[in-house]
Order: C-alpha cells, then structure tokens, then sequence
C-alpha cells in the first residue's frame, strides 16, 4: 500500500494529510479504505488495507491483555479480549509506545454495560495501570527510617515528605486489593471473603513492584502528604476520616514501603 503520487495511476501529487487519512479508518471497520490509500500499479487495496487494520486491532487489544492479566483473568480470554476491541475502536492510542495505551481502560470497564456486574474490576484494573506506571517510573532512593529520624522533634509537623516518583494510590470501595493479588498470579482462585472497601499503595522503592492495602485512614494521610501538605496537617485530616488511623503505625509502614524519597521543612 502507498499513498497515490505522480507517476501512480490517478496520482495528482504528494498529499501531506496522508498519515491522517490512513490512520483514521483503521480502528474502525465501517469505514471505507480512504481514497489516498492504493496497491501495486493503482489497483484497489482494500483487502490489504483491512489486513493491516486487523493488524493494528489485534496489536491493541494484545497491548490491554499484557497490562492488565488479572482483569483478563477474572473475565475470561473471550469476554475481555470483545470488551478491549470495542475500547480500542472508541480509543486510539496518543503515543508510539504501547505500554502507554491504555490509561483510560479502567474508565472504559466502569462504563461498559456487560461489566456493570462486577463493579469491583474497574478498580483492579486502576491498580494494574498503577503496577506498570510504576514499574517505568523514574528511580531514586527511598527515604530511609534512618534519616526521618533525623528530623527534630520540634519540626515533624511542618516536615513535608517528597514522594517517591514511584508512588501510587489507588481508592476503591471493593476489596480490590484482595481481588487483584488472588488473580495477579497462576494459582487457583477460591472463593474471596473480603467485602469492606479497600486501598491500594503502589511501589518500587527498587526492582519490584509492591501492592499493600493500606490501613484506616492511611490513602487520606497519604493523598495530603503527596500533594504537599506537611505532615501535621495530613495527619489531622487522617484522624478526621478515620477514628482508628494509628499516625506511628501509617509512618512505619510508608517507609517500609519506600513511598518517600525525601523531606523538606515547610515554610
């Protein structure tokens, strides 16, 4: 295939919008192959051209099955690959590079009306988009217990911590958690207990990502600090949502989980 140029049958010159038009029609089979689009000697290249569209819609939905395994494995190869096609045609990808795509694919499912029944899956798939962010999120040394000990005493309320670039949170009313661990993995899934609503702490303080659910309170406390809130101030909106956030406990298991690579004092 090749765009139609002088000395091609019905070529008239270069066309600068070609990249355009033979991009628009490929997610979407109703269209016609455009008109700037021709075989060997100006024969017709549909069949071609549907070939290559069918290529671009398999490499898509081949791109959501990679990064998110857990949400393919809860519904099925056949129910997601259907649902990732509709999304690839609603969605085409804004970058070259593929583990990119998909962003809005958590969005999608919570839309989607053949997943309204499992409500839960749209917040497993936030967490496996937050698993790959931060799988390719810039490295840097965590925050070490060591060193927040070094802050005075006098000046903790004002300390603001610096996220580690790996840092994600992710909020759901499920028990998204439970459910993305028990199916991250190959081994058989039983019958899943949990009901209460859970949150996710995405790392990679080094070569692994990590999942941990946070405690009572801990995705408020952590959602201030990292938008720039002093500690003080987190925790106080911490103890305001919940009545059994644990400060010492929350703290602890941050830096364990290297959320934080540094601090500064406010001012």
């Amino acid at each position: 295939m090749r765009p139609i140029e002088p000395g091609w049958p019905g070529g008239s010159g270069p066309d600068s919008s070609f990249p355009e038009m033979f991009a628009r029609a490929l997610l979407d089979p109703d269209r016609e192959t455009p008109p700037v689009v021709a075989g060997p000697h100006g024969k017709a290249a549909a069949k071609r051209y549907n070939v290559y569209r069918n290529n671009v819609t398999v490499s898509l939905i081949n791109a959501l099955a990679a990064i998110f395994p857990a949400t393919q494995r809860i519904t099925g190869i056949e129910f997601f690959r259907a649902m990732a096609r509709f999304h690839v045609r609603a969605t085409p990808p804004g970058s070259p590079l593929l583990f990119e795509y998909g962003r809005d694919f958590p969005d999608f499912i919570e839309r989607y009306e053949h997943a309204q029944s499992l409500p839960w899956m749209s917040d497993v798939a936030r967490i496996e988009r937050a698993w790959l962010d931060a799988y390719h999120a810039s490295d840097a040394e965590p925050l070490t217990p060591q060193a927040f000990g070094s802050i005075p005493p006098e000046h903790l309320g004002d300390t603001v911590l610096l996220p580690h670039p790996a840092t994600r949170i992710v909020r759901s009313r499920y028990p998204a958690v439970t459910i993305f661990s028990a199916n991250r993995g190959s081994d058989p899934v039983g019958q899943i207990e949990a009901a209460d609503p859970e949150d996710a702490l995405v790392t990679r303080p080094k070569l692994e990502v990590a999942v941990r659910q946070l405690p009572s309170g801990g995705a408020v406390f952590l959602t201030h600090l990292m938008s720039g809130e002093p500690l003080g101030a987190a925790a106080s909106a911490a103890m305001a949502d919940s009545s059994t956030f644990d400060l010492p406990a929350n703290i602890a298991g941050v830096l364990a989980a290297g959320a934080f690579s540094d601090f500064k004092f406010g001012g």
